[in-house]
Parts: C-alpha cells; sequence; structure tokens
C-alpha cells in the first residue's frame, strides 16, 4: 500500500487556533448562534472556506502560500459575535480582531496587510481588488450549499448571492 505524505499546517495556523482571542471570539459567536437556523459561523466553516480557497488556489496556479490561505479563511467571520451584540459589520469587526491576533502570532506587516484587506472585503464581489480577497469571497460563497439548505425560504440573502448549484 502506498504511502501518503501529509504535510502539516504551518505552526502558525495552529497559532491562530489556540490563539485567546480567537478561541474567546469563537465561543462568543458559537454562543450568540446557538438557535440560528441559517448558516453558522463556527469552526467547520472556516474550514471549508479554507479547504475551497485552497482548491481554487491549486486548479488555477496561484502562488499564495497555504498559512495565508489558511489564516485568512480562519479569520475571515471572527467579528461575527460583534455584529450581534453592537451591530457593527461582521468585516470591520474582523479586521480589528485579527490585527491583534496576526500580530500575536508574529505574522509580518506584509501578510498582516494582505490578509486584513481580504478580510475587509470579503463581503464584496473583488474580483478587481487582488487574487486573496477574490479567493476569499469565492471560498466562502461557494462552502454555502443553499440549494439544500432547510432554512432557504426565510434566508436574507438575495437570491444572485444564494449557492444554488455545485460547483466543480
Amino acid at each position: 500500500m502506498e504511502t501518503i505524505n501529509i504535510n502539516l499546517m504551518d505552526d502558525k495556523i495552529n497559532d491562530i487556533i489556540k490563539n485567546q482571542s480567537f478561541q474567546n471570539n469563537l465561543s462568543k459567536i458559537e454562543e450568540l448562534e446557538k438557535n440560528r437556523k441559517y448558516c453558522l459561523h463556527d469552526m467547520q466553516h472556516f474550514l471549508d472556506v479554507a479547504r475551497l480557497m485552497y482548491i481554487i488556489s491549486l486548479e488555477n496556479d496561484l502562488s499564495i502560500p497555504k498559512y495565508i490561505i489558511y489564516t485568512t479563511a480562519l479569520l475571515h467571520d471572527i467579528g461575527r459575535g460583534e455584529q450581534y451584540e453592537n451591530g457593527t459589520a461582521h468585516n470591520i469587526a474582523s479586521v480589528s480582531i485579527s490585527k491583534k491576533i496576526l500580530h500575536q502570532c508574529t505574522y509580518a506587516d506584509e501578510e498582516i496587510d494582505k490578509i486584513l484587506y481580504a478580510i475587509g472585503n470579503h463581503r464584496n464581489d473583488t474580483e478587481s481588488f487582488n487574487v486573496l480577497s477574490d479567493l476569499l469571497y469565492k471560498g466562502d460563497k461557494l462552502s454555502r450549499n443553499c440549494n439544500h439548505c432547510t432554512a432557504r425560504v426565510g434566508c436574507k440573502w438575495p437570491q444572485e448571492k444564494k449557492n444554488m448549484k455545485i460547483t466543480y
């Protein structure tokens, strides 16, 4: 039997996951969404987005490091709790929270700028912005299976944003 070599993610990803601010904000989101019938913003969603981003990156020969893709996906909705509690748009809150986390996890300033730019713009179709922003936008939208969602009828997403087909 052939052995598959699976490279472990860069330690930076695990630093993010273990970061106290990340953990606190993720727990806040989980608590605030415990009765939510619409899409959740949990670790499963973050990882789904990361994996989709990575697949798209590989298929298009993009030269974005895997840890940058995963970092961006893990942090893109981390401000959801702030949106629920005080009305701050989650992309704006996510930028603020992520900036602190990224500094604590010793990311380079250039990496931080790219990641925060993508997070700040992930609610828009960002093809005209930059590659990482576009990748996050696409991965985030493709991660949702609107066609089979039980809450689809009452969903507030505009029809044109709903993911109603399987893209492969």
